[in-house]
Formats: C-alpha cells, structure tokens, sequence
C-alpha cells in the first residue's frame, strides 16, 4: 500500500505512450524514474529519458490524466456473426465501428470500380430457354464488345492493392507492412483514435 501511494499518475503505464500514443503500455522496473517523491514506470529507456527532459508535459495538472477510449477485436469465421455483435457492442458502449472487410472494399473501390469477393462475382444464372440465339456474325460483334469492355475496366493495381484484392477474393492473409499501413491510422488519426 505504501508503495501504490508514491506511484506516479499513470501507476504501472507508461506516462509517454499514453501521452504520445493514447495507449496503456506497461511500463518496467528497470526503466523507473522519481519525479516529486513519485516513481513512473517506463515501456523503454527512450521514453524514461524523454520524461526526464520535460516531465511536466507527461503529469497531471488540474485534472487527472484521461485514460484511452475503448478498443475491441472481434475475430471469428466468415459468417460467425462478428458484424452484428460488434454493431451491437458499438451502440452499447458509444465506441466508433470498423467493419474491416467494408474497410478493405473501401481502399479498392476506386480502382475496381465494383465490390470484389466470392459474394460479389456471382451472376444471376439466365434461363438457357430465355437466351437469344446469335449467328456467327452476331457472336463475334458481341465477342470484340466484351473484350473491349474488359480491357477498359483492367485497371492497375499497386502492389498493397493487389495483396487487399487476394484477400478480399481468395482470403489469402495480408503481408504485415499492407496491415501496418491499415491498422496504423486506427491508433493514432480520428475519428479512430
């Protein structure tokens, strides 16, 4: 007890993530430092020497330091129901939602043109007795239109955009620099953070 009453305003948490990063970040014993008669706990040396060069950015002052906002992962398979539980969660708590595969559609979009996935390439089926049939001339007009067509919705993608692509259409995993990119803005830039 005697202890917790000379901790500093973070007690065990890093003062210059939460400052810096708005994250809760364990602080060490090896990185402690004493600031009037009260001990903070630091995640790295760095940060220890960074309180010491101005510690009165990282203290409380008239009001208490306010902790982060609330932040939940929901992980499960395709069609588990993550979507409509964290909804749910969302509403409850008054916390901002990302839906991530809607995320991902959203980063390609521009360049797609169209939502990409399994649940999205699906054609209507035609009835085959409803289908007009063509002379050979007629085929290929309609052929050289479906190739021109194509080819003017091929449109580049960038390598991170290639990567989001096979993820939304073949569920291959995301390499952790395209990851970093996207999870990166939820931690630090509003209305994320």
């Amino acid at each position: 007890k005697e202890k917790k009453r000379h901790m500093g305003d973070t007690k065990h948490f890093c003062p210059v993530s939460l400052k810096e990063n708005f994250v809760l970040y364990p602080g060490l014993y090896e990185h402690a430092a004493k600031y009037q008669e009260k001990i903070y706990y630091f995640s790295t040396s760095e940060h220890r020497d960074k309180f010491l060069k101005n510690p009165e950015e990282y203290v409380a002052h008239n009001e208490p330091i306010q902790a982060p906002p609330l932040r939940v992962c929901l992980l499960g398979t395709h069609g588990a129901g993550k979507t409509t539980c964290a909804r749910q969660i969302a509403d409850k708590l008054g916390i901002f939602h990302i839906q991530f595969e809607e995320y991902l559609q959203e980063l390609i979009l521009p360049k797609t043109k169209k939502k990409v996935g399994p649940h999205f390439d699906e054609e209507p089926e035609d009835d085959d007795n409803k289908m007009p049939i063509l002379s050979q001339e007629d085929f290929s007009q309609t052929m050289t239109k479906t190739e021109t067509e194509k080819s003017k919705q091929e449109v580049e993608l960038t390598d991170e955009e290639e990567a989001i692509k096979a993820n939304l259409m073949d569920n291959e995993v995301l390499p952790p620099e395209v990851l970093d990119n996207i999870v990166l803005d939820w931690w630090n830039k509003e209305p994320f953070r």
